[in-house]
This record gives C-alpha cells, structure tokens and sequence, in this order.
C-alpha cells in the first residue's frame, strides 16, 4: 500500500510538461489512447494547480485617503467600525489604516462601496 501511496503522491506532482511527456510515452509505448491520458492530466493538473493558488478568503478593507468629504468618512468609520467619534477620527486622520480585517470578500466590498460612496479612497488586500 505505502508504495501506491507514493506513486500517487508523485503523479499530483507532476508538472504539466511532465504530464505531457507521461501521456506521449502511454500512448506510444502502451497504446492508451489519449482520452485515458486527458484523465490522469487533469488529475495531475487540479492536483498541483490547488497548491499554486488557493483562492483568498479573508480581507482587509484598508482606508488609503479620506478623500474630499473627510467628516462623511469619519461618520462612516464611526458607524461601521462601532468605535467613538474621537477613535474614528484618528483611524481617518491615521490612514492608510486598517478598517476592518479578516472579513469575507462580500463583507469587504460592500464595506468599499460605502466608503466610497461616501469619499474615501480604499484597497482591499
């Protein structure tokens, strides 16, 4: 068993160039068709390709300016964040600060949006 697990940890390895090169010497050496190939391609492919590029999840909604209208930023800030008007106004005054961080990607674009609405320059990251 621990020898299957191997080879199937070294077939989800594979790079494509190295996937291309398996499915030409099956074929030709093996007379598997290519259909049989495309199936252990795209295993290697979704194998490699999930620990290239996981999909982000988690957002911060970073204040870069507040823009013309800094009192509506600030009121905004306020009401969003739940602080004081005295810690929103230095959050505001701080920027580029941190708004909110951690929060799922719906969360961070409406949060954009509104302070936008509003003025304010922001970047999620």
């Amino acid at each position: 068993m621990a020898d299957l697990k191997e080879f199937a940890e070294q077939l989800v390895n594979l790079t494509v160039k190295e996937v291309n090169e398996l499915a030409d010497i099956l074929k030709e050496e093996y007379g598997i068709e290519p259909a049989a190939a495309a199936v252990a391609v795209a295993g290697g492919a979704a194998g490699g390709g999930e620990d290239a590029a996981e999909e982000q999840t988690e957002f911060d909604v970073i204040l870069k300016a507040p823009g013309g209208s800094k009192l509506a930023v600030v009121k905004l800030v306020k009401e969003l964040t739940g602080q004081g008007l005295k810690d929103a106004k230095a959050l505001v005054d701080g920027a580029p600060a941190p708004i909110k961080e951690g929060v799922s990607k719906d969360e961070a674009e409406a949060l954009k949006a509104q302070l936008e609405e509003a003025g304010a320059e922001v970047e999620l990251k």
